[in-house]
């Protein structure tokens, strides 16, 4: 009897190595992610940000990325105890300085505004200069600090964040000048630079603008929330579907949130300038920026410069088009936008750019905002 058992364990077949342990070669992959995970929904979302998907787990035996994150986070030998209770991912909190620094942008707008409306002659000129200077220093200050600062990497990101600053002044540069600007393009002008005045030949729009700096501050605290809920429903989700099934509202919560603080400041601003409160370009301008910085915040940056620069384009071509209906045999060049400003007026240029261009990053953030991956720890920049 033993010879034949020992004979049977001879003949039987040796297990084959590709085969036996799938999860073996991706948790050597991974190793570093899954040593340093706190729990299971960490390893997931880590996984989920080098694009490991459902379909990808049902190649390792597995129903989803979760099952398959819990095996790894098991199968990983761990000497330290793990931390107490569910709240593993860090919660930001609110620091002073950068509450400070979000209200700092709309401080110094108000005070160039009111330099403005005090000065007279070439000491008003030397006025707009310091004051888009202060603000210009205000708000890249805010943008670097708190809720709004980009991920480590980003200030290094060359290209993409230059792109996205420029394209941003362009758009704030817009709404101060820019309707000012095409009605004069297309009544056959401009015939001198802005006078800063909103009674010149040149008029600039100082409300909507002022407002979008005031709301420097609620744009801050809209980051914050977002953060502060995305890590304690990280924390408290059963699986990636939970997670992003509740980070969904909270998204079209914050930028509710955000609007709603916004429109306030626009009317506030446009009774005490008496000045058109420009709500159309003022909102989609907002939205815009908004989304656009929490994508980039979250390590989304490219889409967010995309449609930055769709918008700019847009807004470039509106105004390009009329003067190039000037030449001889063009004049069919600048039909669409005499047609499009005739039925709507010049404000509907900007809140067509920026609206649409925010609806498509309100999309995208739909997609990747509500990912686990955009906010733990080891989400990867795309």
């Amino acid at each position: 009897m033993k010879a034949g058992a020992s004979a049977r364990r001879r003949r039987a077949p040796a297990p084959r190595r590709g085969s036996v342990d799938p999860v073996k070669a991706l948790l050597h992959r991974h190793r570093e992610l899954c040593e340093r995970a706190v729990d299971p929904l960490e390893i997931a979302a880590g996984l989920e940000a080098h694009g490991v998907t459902d379909r990808t787990a049902a190649r390792f035996r597995h129903r989803d990325v979760f099952s398959l994150a819990e095996e790894l986070y098991a199968r990983v030998p761990r000497t330290a105890a793990p931390p107490p209770g569910p709240e593993a991912p860090s919660v930001p909190r609110v620091r002073v300085g950068w509450v400070l620094l979000g209200l700092l942008p709309g401080v110094l707008g108000a005070a160039t505004v009111t330099g403005l409306r005090l000065a007279q002659g070439h000491p008003r000129q030397l006025v707009a200069l310091g004051g888009l200077l202060a603000v210009a220093l205000a708000t890249r200050a805010a943008l670097r600090h708190g809720p709004l600062a980009g991920p480590p990497g980003t200030r290094a990101g060359g290209g993409t964040t230059a792109g996205t600053r420029v394209w941003t002044l362009w758009l704030l540069g817009y709404a101060l000048a820019g309707d000012g600007l095409l009605h004069a393009v297309l009544t056959g002008g401009p015939d001198g630079p802005p006078t800063a005045a909103p009674d010149g030949p040149w008029p600039t729009a100082t409300a909507p603008v002022l407002a979008l700096l005031l709301a420097c501050a609620p744009a801050a605290w809209s980051a914050h929330l977002l953060a502060v809920g995305a890590r304690r429903r990280l924390a408290r989700s059963r699986d990636l579907e939970d997670f992003t099934a509740a980070a969904r509202p909270l998204l079209l919560g914050v930028l509710a949130l955000f609007l709603g603080a916004l429109a306030a400041l626009v009317a506030l601003c446009g009774a005490l300038l008496h000045a058109p409160a420009a709500y159309p370009q003022a909102l989609t301008l907002g939205a815009l920026l908004l989304l656009a910085r929490l994508l980039t915040v979250h390590r989304h940056r490219h889409a967010a410069a995309l449609a930055l620069g769709a918008a700019v384009a847009t807004e470039t071509a509106a105004l390009a088009l009329p003067l190039a209906g000037r030449l001889p045999g063009c004049a069919f060049l600048a039909t669409p936008v005499e047609t499009l400003v005739g039925a709507w007026g010049e404000a509907v240029v900007p809140a067509l750019a920026c609206g649409t261009a925010a609806l498509a990053l309100l999309w995208h953030a739909g997609r990747t905002l509500t990912q686990a991956s955009a906010h733990a720890p080891t989400g990867a920049p795309d």
